[in-house]
């Protein structure tokens, strides 16, 4: 049985031989397959999770999860990576599990940007924003501060430089930690803070940090409200103009099974749901509302609050993100999307009330002195490094020290891997469950005489969801309603009745009718779709009848006829 070992991060081979493991241990529950190759031409794996012998995954209602789109966000592949583990370890002894795998499909990518992780995990790490392609220009950029691991200790700290014009002091109960001088402050001894990294062609007076060469974001290149680079940084010259975005792009669009998608990333400790462009009013009043419910069952399940990208997740107020997976894939095909920002620092040291971004900006010292203190004792003092003499080669004295990002903030420690992921795999399964699933309700056969005979078809979605998923899936008109087809045998024929017949959507029980304690119309039937033929069947034999939706399954029956 393959062992994932979750206090550790798995370089490229590794995962990609734990992923042939599973897929040779679990055979008639994994299949793998690549979506494409990546920039440098490593392959982005597919992990595709349900029972085989209850019928293809391209059969039943799907759901997408994927990780570290995002180079350093490594965490990231480890949640895929639990989800793999529990679906395919409690198959058959957790009957949520076995029903889920038995009526329905995931589609797991863990590492969608490899190139970029590989980066991030060297041996001498370099952390990039996404893709290892030179972008905008393959050129060398102006030379400047390049972030570095200068003392060959593995970490890449930050330098506390003198500078009577430095902007920060140490304080004065607390000499590791650095605060802001005061506006009008004069005649102490102050700090310039620079990443711990070389200056490259130092002129000995101005210091610049030196554009990343590997200017790309993977998460700004998906077709949603994309835009150009002048208004977008890192979006790519067209949408999906990216290999890895182009991939999973291109496998979304040729499978409308998916009802939803989760994205994992670091950090924050949030559920993220769209728009990242536009304000709540403009959603279809009922997808706003699901999405509610949605992650308010996030919520109680991984204790992380869900919350709109615009209205609590942007970086400036006059700002917006565009070219956003959740967003393509929440307004191009309704399907319910999610960003997870895996980790929250702040709440492991007690911060609870603040504001997730504003809070880099501007926050109560107080909250420094509680980050230290959980550094110190949960971390072993490995998250906030005391600061320590170097010589640089280009600013001569300085001290190493401060928060070792990488390890405390970027991902979770590996201490707390295990615990910060897994119950992200309950909420993606209870959200699985909740999609449409198209079942048999009834199948009767009467005989009218000389040798006709009346076939009733009755199906239902039996899922929370209706089959169309979303208001917003309507909208766009890119799903059609439940088809129903008969196939009769040779020397028969069909007296009423078409061979292909389109029921329409059918509903599910998700917001149907009011709260509880008052009734209106909530039981009627909408659920359920009917189909009747007439068919002359003068010899023994079969009729067939299949009756199919995208994105809630498939049902076939079989009337014999003696």
């Amino acid at each position: 049985m393959p062992a994932i070992q979750f206090d550790r991060y798995y370089r490229y081979e590794e995962l990609s031989q734990l992923l042939q493991a599973f897929a040779s241990e679990y055979p008639q529950l994994v299949q793998l397959e690549s979506l494409g190759k990546s920039y440098e031409g490593r392959d982005i794996w597919l992990i595709t999770v349900t029972n085989q012998a209850t019928g293809a995954a391209s059969d039943k209602p799907a759901l997408w999860a994927d990780g570290n789109i995002h180079a350093s966000e490594v965490s990231a592949s480890t949640a895929c990576l639990h989800l793999l583990n529990k679906l395919t370890t409690h198959y058959g002894q957790d009957p949520q599990i076995t029903r889920c795998l038995d009526t329905r499909a995931f589609y797991i990518c863990p590492r969608m940007n490899p190139d970029g992780a590989e980066w991030a995990l060297a041996d001498k790490p370099k952390i990039i924003r996404s893709s290892t392609r030179p972008y905008p220009f393959d050129e060398e950029p102006l030379p400047g501060l390049v972030e570095e691991d200068m003392d060959g200790d593995g970490r890449m700290l930050f330098m506390r430089v003198p500078d009577p014009h430095g902007p920060w002091k140490i304080h004065p109960d607390e000499p590791r930690l650095m605060v802001r001088r005061d506006p009008t402050e004069v005649g102490g001894s102050y700090y310039r803070i620079l990443p711990e990294g070389k200056i490259n062609q130092y002129d000995g007076v101005t210091i610049q940090m030196e554009r990343i060469k590997q200017g790309l974001d993977l998460n700004r290149n998906f077709p949603a409200h994309w835009r150009q680079e002048f208004e977008q940084f890192g979006a790519g010259p067209y949408p999906t103009s990216e290999p890895e975005a182009r991939a999973v792009v291109d496998f979304l669009a040729k499978h409308l099974n998916v009802t939803a998608a989760i994205t994992f990333h670091t950090f924050s400790g949030v559920l993220l749901r769209p728009y990242g462009t536009q304000s709540d009013e403009t959603f279809p009043a009922e997808d706003l509302w699901t999405f509610q419910a949605i992650g308010k069952k996030g919520t109680e399940i991984t204790s992380y609050p869900a919350i709109s990208v615009y209205h609590d997740f942007r970086y400036h107020p006059k700002q917006v993100i565009t070219g956003v997976f959740d967003d393509w894939v929440y307004d191009h095909f309704g399907a319910y999307a999610w960003t997870v920002e895996i980790w929250s620092p702040q709440r492991q040291a007690g911060i609870e009330q603040y504001k997730y971004i504003d809070w880099y900006r501007d926050h109560p010292l107080d909250d420094d002195l509680k980050l230290l203190k959980w550094s110190d004792e949960k971390l072993g003092g490995k998250g906030y490094v005391t600061w320590y003499p170097f010589e640089h080669p280009q600013l001569g004295a300085v001290e190493l020290g401060g928060w070792d990002m990488h390890y405390a903030w970027r991902n979770p420690p590996t201490t707390h891997l295990e615990q910060e992921v897994a119950p992200f795999s309950d909420w993606l399964i209870w959200h699985l469950l909740i999609s449409p699933r198209l079942e048999l309700h009834s199948l009767t056969t009467t005989p009218l005489g000389d040798h006709h005979y009346q076939i009733q078809l009755v199906v239902h979605n039996t899922g929370w969801l209706p089959t169309y998923v979303s208001k917003k899936a309507v909208e766009k008109k890119v799903v059609r309603g439940v088809v129903a087809e008969i196939e009769i045998p040779e020397g028969a024929s069909l007296k009423t009745g078409k061979l292909r017949e389109e029921i329409g959507q059918l509903e599910g029980w998700h917001m149907n009718g009011p709260s509880a304690g008052v009734w209106d119309e909530s039981g009627v039937t909408q659920e359920r779709g009917k189909v009747v033929w007439v068919a002359h069947v003068p010899q023994p034999g079969n009729i067939r009848l299949i009756a199919r939706h995208e994105r809630a399954g498939v049902v076939r029956a079989v009337v014999s006829i003696p």
